[in-house]
């Protein structure tokens, strides 16, 4: 099997050449901003996409009050009535335009991916891929194309709160200069279905039950176990769901998917197979479970409110664009079926190779008329990019067009200014709802008349940007079978299982059995310990016991997998993946990592002001707590300022803790702080304690702190110098001791 094995030497050591100048259509481009902060009249735009908006932004509102007709308006606070007290008039137009408004001024939700937070930015190639695809933006290196994102989560509503156990979305329109592309993807590699005839099937399964709406944001509940257990082409994507990728730390800090196998065409019309990966430039982070329940009570915009904050100041996520590719001729050289979702393309047989990089670095002026109204469509490919016959694949083609119909009211969302392309648009469509241009002649093809015939680009030798279906020569009789090749439901399954740190596997027992430990139906519950046992014996023991199910036995004959069970376990007994480990993907740095410092009347404020400078040098937020706002008094005299009172946060809202001498016994007589730093600790956080604020962690039930695993232990002589936070910044780069 011949591979294109890509590597690490495709990404730039150093800053990628400067961008080019784009030719027409798109405008000349803005050096880029340090924070362009929110649009005004004085700002210069950005990119091209920036510049387009300005045409569309709404002046300030500077002048009288009107009416949507120009009317200038005397009172907007009083309705015309019959006297003071007497009943309001009809003929008041501005009562009814003002209601009327407010009323319809809400859109039917995504069916799923309904919460989500977007944001404007631009990719940026490394190099050209023409060998490979006549994608336009893959052609130049330092080439930047302005795109915009929404990360999502799947089953909840819009209200429902960011941090629950979810798949997450991670869909990028690129605006190119030939139209527009959306990457519609995941941060899970995987699916729960192969073929979309089961897609409703899988959405109404998840969705709250019917009865009662029960439960909000969460898949712990009998109905989607029951179509998981009945489906065991759901068990590879179940392993995920019950990891930490789950419950990400942050959208900044999480990774991205294109799930299916695409095809990259060249100007010759020759295709090589393509899976898209996005990586996290700080690293991959999750939160553990009970974090995550506490972060949705204290912060259920954790996940919106952290995006927009970091862009706000300046800390642009991040991501590397990486691409696994495979020859046309290599489509069958794997033991899996590259046209199955619930597969994934191992880095160990072929290599994420780093080809752009995407920064997010402008958040949206308004949420509805932007984030809410972006459509993302899996058909919107641009030239040098098509499909595949991935059976989910094809079914989401016409599936997402056909909501957004419903969604935006009608045909004519693509003149949506978040979703309107750079790229000259020339059509025959015409009316319909929401239609915003005025168009002269003809609406039929061919005529000659003028004015509405705009010409096709076929009948030989293709320009460049003219987009043409890949030529693929497809025989076979009209069946509704699933092909034999998609039959193995288990192994990936159990090598994402043994690729998994102990902690990691420790997590995902604890999310079936708590899962599990949900759903009412004792038959449910057996028959989905019954799947796991094809994965891990272990595993569905252990769920089992918690759950109060029997113990399965070992499977003699595994279908799925067309032989004996035990026999092929052996065989793949030593297969692991190491890239799918947490372990392997943290990134380096503590840049826009959260530190909380403890304090109270007393504090060292030297060793505050040195966690300040130390860690903020590398790029951490540290903001000081105390019991109350305002100042705190410190042992030499000094007022420090406090960021958060105490009782409005919660340890939750930060990845690492530090306890200074001098606060003793304030700190430990306050239930707050107690219950910060305890929590913190079991939570696996780093944590630095100096002098007496080891007393903080044994009031939490801590005895000996010093020998935690991720715990950095000063003494009160010591003067916590620049050894000690270097060394500390260290293990908040780390970002967790599970183990502790």
């Amino acid at each position: 099997m011949s591979i294109n094995p890509g590597g690490p030497e495709h990404r730039p050591t150093a800053p990628a050449t400067p961008p080019t100048t784009t030719p027409s259509p798109e405008p000349a481009q803005a050096p880029e901003p340090q924070n362009p902060g929110p649009p005004t009249k004085d700002r210069q735009p950005t990119d091209a996409k920036d510049a387009a908006l300005d045409a569309v932004r709404a002046p300030d509102p500077d002048g009288p009050l009107t009416t949507d007709q120009g009317v200038r308006v005397d009172d907007t606070d009083n309705s015309l009535s019959v006297g003071d007290r007497g009943p309001t008039l009809l003929e008041d137009f501005h009562l009814r335009e003002k209601l009327t408004h407010f009323d319809h001024e809400r859109i039917p939700e995504r069916v799923v991916h309904a919460r989500g937070a977007g944001a404007y930015g631009y990719f940026e190639a490394y190099e050209s891929l023409a060998e490979f695809t006549c994608a336009d933006f893959l052609q130049e290196a330092g080439r930047r194309t302005p795109v915009f994102v929404r990360f999502s989560t799947v089953q909840g509503p819009r209200g429902s709160a960011d941090t629950v156990r979810d798949v997450r979305g991670f869909a990028v329109k690129f605006y190119t200069r030939h139209g527009n592309y959306d990457l519609v993807g995941n941060n899970i590699p995987v699916f729960f279905i192969q073929d979309a005839a089961k897609f409703p099937d899988f959405v109404h399964a998840v969705k709250p039950e019917p009865p009662n709406e029960i439960p909000t944001g969460a898949s712990a509940h009998d109905t989607f176990w029951d179509f998981c257990s009945l489906q065991p082409e759901s068990t590879h994507m179940l392993m995920w769901a019950m990891s930490d990728r789950a419950i990400p730390r942050s959208y900044r800090m999480m990774q991205g998917f294109g799930v299916h196998t695409f095809r990259l065409v060249d100007r010759s019309g020759r295709g090589t197979f393509v899976k898209f990966h996005w990586r996290p430039l700080l690293g991959v982070a999750c939160q553990v479970w009970d974090e995550a329940q506490l972060t949705a009570g204290r912060d259920p915009d954790f996940h919106r409110r952290d995006l927009w904050e970091a862009i706000a100041d300046g800390d642009f996520p991040e991501y590397e664009l990486g691409v696994q590719l495979i020859p046309e001729e290599d489509e069958f050289a794997f033991p899996f079926d590259l046209l199955d979702p619930t597969k994934l393309v191992p880095e160990e047989l072929v290599p994420v190779r780093p080809v752009g990089r995407m920064v997010l670095d402008r958040n949206p002026q308004n949420f509805f008329a932007e984030t809410e109204q972006a459509a993302f469509h899996t058909a919107n490919i641009v030239p040098g990019i098509d499909f595949t016959n991935d059976p989910l694949l094809q079914g989401r083609n016409f599936s997402y067009l056909d909501t957004q119909l419903i969604r935006l009211g009608g045909p004519n969302f693509s003149q949506l200014p978040v979703n309107r392309p750079l790229a000259e648009v020339r059509t025959n469509h015409r009316d319909g709802y929401g239609q915003q241009q005025i168009h002269d002649g003809p609406s039929y093809s061919p005529n000659s008349l003028g004015g509405g015939c705009p010409a096709t680009m076929g009948g030989g030798h293709l320009p460049e940007g003219v987009f043409q279906h890949y030529q693929e020569r497809i025989d076979g009789a009209a069946v509704r079978r699933r092909s034999p090749s998609f039959a193995d439901h288990y192994s990936q399954a159990r090598l994402f299982w043994r690729s998994m740190a102990d902690w990691e596997q420790q997590h995902i027992t604890a999310a079936f059995a708590f899962e599990l430990g949900k759903v009412g139906s004792d038959e449910v519950r057996r028959r989905m310990v019954g799947n796991l046992v094809h994965v891990d014996g272990g595993l569905a023991a252990d769920v089992a016991r918690r759950i109060g199910v029997p113990e399965p036995q070992p499977p003699f004959e595994d279908a799925a997998l067309g032989g004996d069970a035990g026999t092929t376990a052996a065989a793949d007994e030593s297969s692991v993946s190491p890239a799918l480990s947490l372990e392997n993907l943290r990134g380096s740095g503590i840049r826009t990592r959260r530190v909380a410092v403890l304090t109270a009347p007393g504090v060292d404020g030297d060793q505050v002001r040195a966690a300040r400078d130390g860690l903020g040098a590398e790029g951490a937020t540290v903001e000081t707590l105390a019991a109350h706002g305002g100042h705190v008094l410190a042992h030499d005299g000094g007022h420090l300022p406090v960021d958060r009172p105490l009782p409005t946060t919660a340890s939750v809202l930060y990845d690492a803790v530090v306890v200074p001498d001098g606060c003793e016994p304030a700190l430990s007589a306050d239930p707050d702080a107690v219950r910060f730093l305890a929590e913190a600790l079991r939570h696996g956080k780093p944590a630095a304690l100096l002098g007496s604020g080891v007393e903080l962690a044994r009031a939490g039930g801590f005895g000996a702190p010093d020998g935690l695993a991720g715990v950095a232990v000063g003494g009160p002589e010591e003067p916590a110098g620049r050894e000690f936070w270097d060394g500390f910044a260290r293990l908040v780069e780390h970002h967790r001791f599970p183990a502790r």
